[in-house]
């Protein structure tokens, strides 16, 4: 059976302040697939995420993005979160006065458009923290605020099983994390992508946590351009010999 294409962007240019970071990017993400986007550092990678989820600071020169059969290029950061979109952040936030447990009820009674009953989310939350390892604890404390650079990244996990995403974009999750914490986080992913048939966009320039599931295609990007796509056997030749192929490509 053939899968439904989810996610479409089409010869997209990025710029910031006024600097041209992306140039004519094109993906196509189906439903239910696993991709990882990599390169060195400098390269665009989470441009082209924060781009794709809407930030303001942004700006979409040309090119267009469509999600789920729409074109959500000038759409709201808010309204591509209810459409189904996630980004979780390379150094997720701190948010002093709103606990974990809030946070994440009134952000999925926000998606919905309904109410949760508190039984019902009481026990989705505690099977996701159960999974993570994350002291039951901590969902009565603030967003983020005095924990670990490993906590922050399993809580963005916790979000991802808890508001189940049609698409979910990851920024440099493993970044910072020992083996034990990259273990765990990629149980998490896992889950995600076995329970829900999501849609993965890894972004990293690491490799280790894309051990725990399968790839179904990889893009490099250098300059901001993509320079290759290929299967998972693309990280492995990253892996063993670098970008330098890659960044000659981009020269050409």
């Amino acid at each position: 059976m053939s899968k439904s294409t989810l996610l479409s962007v089409n010869n997209l240019n990025v710029s910031i302040d006024d600097k041209h970071i992306l140039h004519d990017v094109n993906m196509q993400i189906n439903e239910g697939e696993a991709h990882v986007l990599m390169g060195p550092n400098g390269a665009g990678k989470s441009t082209l995420g924060y781009a794709l989820m809407g930030n303001p600071q942004y700006t979409i020169n040309s090119g267009e993005i469509i999600f789920a059969g729409n074109d959500i290029t000038e759409e709201s950061p808010d309204k591509r979160a209810k459409a189904g979109m996630f980004l979780s952040f390379q150094t997720p936030l701190e948010v002093p006065g709103l606990t974990v447990e809030s946070f994440l009820r009134s952000a999925l009674e926000q998606r919905t458009g309904k109410r949760i009953k508190l039984f019902d989310f009481k026990k989705k939350l505690a099977a996701a923290m159960e999974l993570l390892q994350l002291d039951p604890s901590y969902a009565k404390r603030d967003l983020n605020v005095g924990f670990s650079g490993g906590e922050k990244k399993k809580t963005e996990i916790l979000q991802l099983l808890m508001f189940r995403p049609k698409l979910a974009i990851l920024d440099e999750t493993d970044s910072g994390l020992d083996v034990d914490a990259v273990r765990l986080v990629s149980k998490g992913i896992k889950t995600y992508l076995e329970e829900e048939n999501g849609a993965l966009l890894v972004i990293t320039h690491s490799t280790r946590i894309l051990d725990a599931f399968d790839i179904d295609k990889t893009h490099v990007i250098v300059d901001g351009r993509i320079v290759a796509d290929g299967d998972a056997s693309v990280v492995d030749d990253i892996n063993e010999n670098g970008y330098e192929k890659y960044i000659e490509l981009a020269g050409k």
